[in-house]
């Protein structure tokens, strides 16, 4: 197992510091949650504590991007995307440069339960028509990802990020493409298209697939906006079926996105599979495997969708 991606995200901030003199960072009282602390350490002129006040703090980065600076703020998903509407008008509207991350997305988080779960913030953050939205699978993809926020000027982005480890997916020559999805494993019967702490389990639910004589494709979408609907498109013809995975709500994540996104093409069925409801507390692997995100979980979604897909076709 790896390590979470809050950590890659704090490790890769300070480092890059030095060769970004205009990036400063922000915080709401959680920068060793947020992993900030080390960017603090390193810089601390260019870090500002701005307390438990977010709304504040999305106004404050917003007029230091429109002055030239590239702020980063960051604390939970739930928290900062709580404050949708400091976001809609101060970063959205204005086309401000901010990096807005939330880390501890998604029933991932554990005991914390539902009051700590950013489980719509993807919903929020791909509503507003300029907002790029990253969601990295794992350490090194976070650490890419957070690379090229730096460098990028095309206005707001949304970075999500994990609070418990994921597996490693990538090795250290992965190059990241803004806007690419990446086939991690080919198949022809089903693709399976996650994004997050849920790519490593759909590879391995691949793999207990595959037992059963299914070819399964497996594709990150670190890009969930823009998304890569080229590649979606070729998915669809290929394999026709194409089940999405995410920790979040089914309503406005990563799946809506793949359903937009395939709209108009009629040779492809999607099931969109997250977490239907509200969160709870317990552990991240006892929520993962109730909701169905686990391999396991997924294996079973997957199987039962293509058994259903098959039926109605008299295959």
């Amino acid at each position: 197992m790896g390590k979470a991606t809050r950590a890659a995200f704090g490790e890769t901030l300070a480092r890059i510091g030095a060769q970004h003199p205009r990036v400063v960072v922000l915080d709401a009282d959680l920068a060793s949650s947020v992993q900030t602390k080390k960017f603090a350490d390193a810089y601390p002129e260019r870090f500002f504590q701005i307390g438990i006040a977010e709304g504040n703090m999305v106004g404050v980065a917003a007029g230091m991007a429109l002055c030239g600076l590239t702020p980063f703020i960051a604390s939970f998903a739930c928290f900062v995307t709580g404050r949708f509407e400091q976001i809609r008008m101060s970063v959205g509207y204005n086309n401000a440069n901010v990096r807005i991350v939330g880390t501890h997305s998604g029933i991932g988080i554990g005991e914390d339960g539902y009051s700590q779960m950013g489980l719509e913030d993807l919903a929020l953050m791909r509503s507003l028509p300029n907002m790029v939205v990253l969601q990295p699978a794992d350490a090194i993809e976070a650490e890419k990802a957070t690379e090229f926020l730096a460098d990028y000027n095309g206005g707001p982005a949304y970075l999500r990020l994990t609070r418990q480890n994921v597996a490693d997916l990538n090795g250290d020559g992965y190059r990241f493409e803004f806007g690419k999805g990446v086939e991690l494993r080919e198949g022809n019967d089903l693709a399976i298209v996650a994004s997050g702490a849920c790519v490593g389990e759909a590879m391995a639910a691949a793999e207990l697939l595959s037992k059963r004589g299914l070819s399964v494709a497996v594709v990150n979408i670190h890009t969930i906006k823009p998304i890569d609907s080229d590649l979606l498109h070729r998915l669809a013809s290929r394999c026709r079926r194409i089940l999405t995975v995410e920790d979040h709500g089914i309503v406005g994540g990563l799946g809506s996105a793949v359903v937009e996104a395939l709209s108009e093409c009629r040779e492809v069925v999607v099931r969109v599979h997250g977490v239907r409801g509200y969160g709870e507390s317990g552990t991240g692997v006892e929520l993962f495997a109730k909701h169905g995100l686990d391999a396991d979980g997924i294996a079973r979604v997957a199987a039962e969708f293509i058994a259903r897909d098959s039926d109605r076709h008299g295959v």
